[in-house]
């Protein structure tokens, strides 16, 4: 039996990058998944894929739109992939849409034994320190994601709550002006930049960790892991 087949899954931020790397695996792997994002084209690409995707245009930030989907569709697992684009840019203009979905996750609440899953950034572990306030606003995440796991456990929902930090990569549109911005205030090449990290993270080795996360048993469920290249690695 194919343990994913009746645990339906949203994955917010699905149509490109990591997203659409982690709707694709699950979907692959037998999960029913609603792949949401604003992206009509991405999507419709993305549904072409599977017959296990089915697709919401929707603006993750939109405050009735969490609510409106968890309604809807009563997930086991949620994925949050949608944040701030990683461009050289102060805290001002980081966005924050991630956070309504934990609050109505527990508003709702989900059901006993789900599963949420935060996509953040490496950065909140290694800094960042040409986009200014981007990493700080990627440790918010891990922060809030264990607030949210804390409210969990103190209501007795059941709800796992967890953080992913993927590591930086140049194969994705959102990682790729960053290791070329890095790299050039190195004074190296992207290849020199990226040599001692080993491994690129894909979007493909991205959905492949989250579906092996996707099957694990809640009980032993780490708080965090940084996502790299080699897989999930817990963190402290």
């Amino acid at each position: 039996m194919n343990a994913l087949a009746n645990r339906t899954t949203i994955v917010v931020g699905a149509s490109r990058g990591l997203g659409r790397g982690i709707a694709t695996a699950l979907g692959d792997a037998g999960a029913p998944v609603v792949a949401v994002s604003r992206s009509q084209p991405g999507l419709a690409k993305l549904a072409d894929t599977t017959p296990n995707i089915s697709t919401e245009v929707a603006d993750a930030s939109d405050p009735t739109v969490a609510g409106a989907l968890l309604d809807r569709y009563e997930p086991s697992i949620l994925i949050l992939v949608a944040g701030a684009t990683p461009l050289m840019r102060p805290l001002q203009h980081q966005t924050w849409e991630t956070f309504s979905w934990l609050r109505e996750s527990l508003l709702k609440p989900l059901g006993q034994g789900s599963q949420v899953v935060v996509i953040s950034s490496g950065a909140a572990v290694n800094g960042s320190p040409l986009s200014g306030g981007y990493a700080g606003a990627k440790a918010t995440q891990r922060f809030i994601t264990a607030y949210a796991q804390d409210e969990a456990n103190r209501a007795d929902l059941g709800i796992t709550f967890t953080t992913v930090l993927p590591r930086i990569t140049p194969l994705t549109d959102l990682g790729r002006p960053a290791v070329q911005a890095y790299a050039s205030r190195n004074g190296q090449s992207e290849q020199e930049y990226l040599q001692p990290m080993g491994e690129p993270l894909t979007p493909a080795l991205a959905g492949t960790a989250l579906v092996e996360l996707a099957r694990t048993d809640v009980a032993s469920i780490a708080p965090a892991y940084l996502l790299n290249g080699a897989g999930l690695q817990r963190l402290p």
